[in-house]
Parts: C-alpha cells; sequence; structure tokens
C-alpha cells in the first residue's frame, strides 16, 4: 500500500534514545500520520489525539489504558488508543508501524 499526494515532515521523530523513530506524513485534507520502527525494548507512549496504530511488520505487545492484560497484535493488526491516555509497549524484535491520529 501507498500514500499519494502527500507531504513529509524531513525531520524525524526520535523517541527512547533513537530506539523509536518515525517519519510524519500531512495529507491534503490536513490528515496526520506517521510511519515509523521500533527496536526491541518496553516503551510508554501519551497520547494528545485518538491514535489508531497499525502493524506492518514484526510484533508488539500492547497494554492499553484501563486494562489489565496485554494484548499480541502483529501484521495486519490495528489497535485504538483514546485521546489524553497512554499505553505500553513491550517489543521483541524490530516492528514497523503506521499511527493515524484522529481529531474529533
Amino acid at each position: 500500500m501507498q500514500f499519494d499526494r502527500v507531504s513529509i515532515v524531513k525531520r524525524a521523530n526520535i523517541y527512547f534514545d533513537g530506539k523509536v523513530t518515525s517519519r510524519t506524513i500531512i495529507f491534503e485534507s490536513g490528515e496526520k500520520k506517521t510511519l515509523g520502527i521500533m527496536q526491541p525494548g518496553e516503551y510508554e507512549f501519551s497520547t494528545e489525539a485518538k491514535e489508531i496504530m497499525e502493524v506492518l511488520g514484526g510484533r508488539m505487545k500492547v497494554l492499553l489504558p484501563d486494562c489489565d492484560t496485554w494484548e499480541i497484535f502483529e501484521p495486519g493488526d490495528s489497535f485504538e488508543v483514546k485521546a489524553n491516555s497512554s499505553f505500553k509497549l513491550m517489543i521483541e524484535g524490530i516492528a514497523d508501524y503506521c499511527c493515524s491520529y484522529i481529531r474529533d
């Protein structure tokens, strides 16, 4: 799959000492997504907007807000995180992802 007619922000988003990186893509409509890579590790992210995370490669073990059980997501899977919350990830190998930011 590809995205057509987009703008790409050249500067990378770099988190956790470079273990998580992404690039921001902006669509003509103003919609924003990031495409990124996560190296093995444990991470916690906070959200401002609602996010939909799509796993493109690798495997993600995720603890979603208000949940006590970790869930596993693999390529083709996606999960949603509500706005103004946080979620945890455990990454065992390289994980490739697309994150969509949803403004209500």
